[in-house]
């Protein structure tokens, strides 16, 4: 996709207006109406078309206006248009006209900041993302015609410059999105940590640990979750140093468990298909990581992935089997499939152990009960500490990737206590499952300022009602950090 900030709309094949609730025209909207003798006005007069968020209507060639069709596109309540209004409006505007046949669009932005205007590139560019690598056949009326969005601005320099970290930001959810949407086939441990590697080329330093490495290490419950799968697990570290030299970075940890059967403890077939992105934490930590580095963040900032594949070979773990984790603590593993947290213990404490961040903050696809508590629109935040889990919560609404905070009573402790080791890897029955997971993190720790995100119910969406996002790899929480890191860290 294409993006050009232009002065002036000039001969357009489509060209986009807004127009907010009560069918008020925004920006040039009312001179065009005047040029077209009130032809826009009589079509919205004719129609349901009012004005409302995510909406449209098309005017084919209005006599006197220098375009084959004018696209009147909802932007919602003129009072509430704030950053993510005008995203929706963008975005609506691009799938409105994207099978249109015409190869160019134009978005009348010149009534809306310069900041705003290099907004709608950014919701453009994420609006038109696709997964079709694999589409070997396509009917051509389902590909998209439009290949170039001109956005017409008042300030073209600003906008462009505004542009630049939007842009690398888009590149980072783009390219959390391609890692959660390939197959496990494609993308097992290490073409994952192949791919990560590629960001040495925006400055980050990058590190992959292998099974050695690890065993070394003693992170015996990371190892253990990969020994039943021929692909090898690996440890991905990435730094980026963008701040003062020697200060202590912040951290972001994911869980990449590339696919996930269950193991031992095997789950349904049905459904099954899906586990290819339990490793949504990892893709979210390593597309942060990607717009840190493309964005140039003036702060020091390390992300650990744990890359596994669990697998039910004759050589995978076990249910009751008791696996010593790299902080020295014993674990007894109950059910194979709450193997998430087994990945991100060792990746916590090796992360708190060698880097002495200023807090830690992982993501992972942790439990179904998640889903359950939230539905499959908000993400679970627990959190030792009220400054790292408000930075996470003011951030959320900023970039519409919603997160509610949960508890972590003490008096669950009890629920992860083991007769034989010194945890146990679930609670007692399904009552509480995310929060006695979350427990169970909280001891790797080492009490250093910590939170969990559970990005289960939001990884993956089947039916987005959210034009920038699409079906399926949604690149969640790449956003949300990148957004908490900006307001809350950097220099």
């Amino acid at each position: 996709m294409k993006i050009e900030f232009v002065a002036s709309a000039g001969a357009a094949e489509i060209l986009a207006v807004m127009v907010h609730e009560g069918r008020s025209l925004a920006g040039t909207g009312s001179a065009l109406d005047a040029a077209a003798s009130g032809a826009l006005t009589r079509a919205m007069t004719n129609s349901r078309f009012t004005g409302a968020a995510n909406s449209n209507l098309t005017v084919a060639a209005p006599a006197g206006v220098d375009a084959n069709s004018v696209l009147l596109v909802g932007a919602g309540a003129a009072d509430k248009f704030d950053d993510l209004a005008v995203e929706t409006a963008a975005a609506a505007a691009y799938h409105a006209s994207k099978l249109s046949g015409a190869e160019v669009l134009t978005i009348d932005a010149a009534h809306l900041s310069a900041e705003q205007a290099a907004r709608v590139g950014f919701a453009v560019r994420l609006a038109a993302y696709r997964f079709v690598k694999y589409l070997t056949k396509q009917k051509a009326d389902k590909i998209p015609s439009v290949t170039t969005v001109r956005i017409v601005t008042s300030d073209v320099a600003a906008a462009e410059a505004a542009f630049g970290p939007l842009s690398a930001v888009a590149d980072a959810v783009l390219f959390s999105r391609d890692l959660v949407a390939e197959p496990a086939n494609i993308l097992y441990p290490a073409e994952f940590a192949r791919r990560v590697k590629a960001l040495e080329a925006l400055g980050a330093k990058v590190e992959i640990l292998g099974e050695a490495e690890m065993e070394k290490l003693g992170m015996n419950t990371l190892l253990a979750v990969g020994v039943g799968s021929e692909r090898e697990s690996q440890l991905a570290v990435i730094q980026w140093n963008g701040g003062k030299e020697g200060e202590a970075p912040i951290a972001f940890v994911g869980k990449g468990v590339c696919f996930d059967t269950g193991g031992i403890s095997l789950k349904p077939a049905d459904g099954m298909e899906e586990m290819k992105w339990d490793m949504g934490g990892a893709a979210a930590v390593a597309g942060l990581m990607h717009a840190l580095a493309g964005r140039k963040a003036k702060v020091n900032v390390v992300g650990v992935l744990g890359l596994v594949e669990n697998m039910p070979d004759g050589k995978a773990q076990r249910p009751g089997d008791v696996v010593v984790s790299m902080s020295g603590q014993t674990v007894e593993v109950l059910n194979t499939d709450a193997e998430g947290r087994l990945v991100l213990a060792d990746a916590l404490w090796y992360t708190q152990e060698r880097f002495k961040p200023k807090f830690m903050i992982d993501l992972a696809t942790l439990t179904g009960a998640m889903i359950i508590s939230l539905g499959l629109e908000y993400a679970g935040v627990f959190s030792n500490d009220d400054d790292v889990a408000n930075g996470i919560l003011a951030a959320g609404p900023k970039v519409g990737e919603n997160v509610w905070r949960m508890p972590i009573p003490a008096q669950y402790e009890r629920h992860i206590d083991s007769p034989i080791a010194d945890v146990k890897n679930t609670g007692n029955g399904r009552a509480g499952g995310s929060i006695t997971a979350a427990l169970f993190l909280q001891r790797f720790t080492n009490g250093t300022p910590w939170a969990h995100i559970d990005i289960a119910p939001t990884a993956w969406v089947k039916d987005s009602r959210n034009p920038t996002v699409p079906d399926g790899a949604v690149g969640w929480g790449v956003r949300l950090l990148d957004r908490m890191v900006a307001d809350k860290y950097e220099a």
